[in-house]
């Protein structure tokens, strides 16, 4: 069973103005769509075919092919799946507690942003769930992600910003720091618990 292109879940110019309908439309049916059928190609008659997203990138990622494309669908889909036209206020329920935890909503704004905004070229900044239920903000290059094993922190991804300059570039030019800013006004935080929950 190959991968397939998740569903958007709004329209191309939804999050505008802080995201416009151009990106959207190339990022997801160029980027992401190409992520998806490279990671087919890759995986196609070995021991991943058929496998789950989640175990291709934490089980595939000795393989670049796999590295990059597992990493570059798995991250894509939960990006997409956290974004909300008009976002919502803060976070809710467990992942508000977690939160709380390590110093609040302003600071849990101001370590992430510094984490996006500080990603040496193309990556993500994430936040993801601990073993022990806290959470804890890291940044990985490329299309790595905190499931893989050759990543510098590690956990599930509950929540990440796609910092490629493919991203935003159209609209903010060199100005990731005003991007990041304006992605906390599309966050999904009822999507978010659901992630935290799993």
């Amino acid at each position: 069973m190959s991968f397939q292109l998740p569903d958007l879940g709004f329209a191309y110019d939804a999050l505008e103005p802080h995201i416009d309908a151009k990106t959207m439309e190339i990022h997801y049916t160029k980027h992401h769509q190409g992520y998806v059928d490279n990671l087919n190609k890759a995986i196609e008659g070995t021991d991943l075919d058929g496998k789950s997203i989640e175990e291709v990138c934490k089980t595939g990622s000795d393989k670049a092919a796999v590295r990059n494309n597992g990493g570059g669908h798995y991250n894509h889909s939960l990006f997409w799946k956290i974004l909300k036209p008009g976002g919502s206020k803060e976070p809710v329920g467990n992942v508000k507690a977690a939160i709380e935890k390590m110093g609040g909503y302003e600071k849990f704004k101001e370590d992430f942003a510094t984490a996006a905004k500080t990603r040496f070229g193309s990556g993500w900044a994430w936040l993801c769930k601990k073993e022990d239920g806290s959470v804890a903000i890291c940044s990985t290059p490329n299309q790595d992600n905190p499931l893989m094993p050759v990543a510098d922190c590690s956990g599930t991804p509950i929540l990440g910003i796609d910092v490629w300059e493919h991203a935003y570039y159209l609209n903010y030019q060199n100005k990731r720091p005003d991007y990041v800013t304006n992605f906390f006004d599309l966050i999904n935080w009822d999507q978010v618990e659901e992630n935290y929950n799993k």
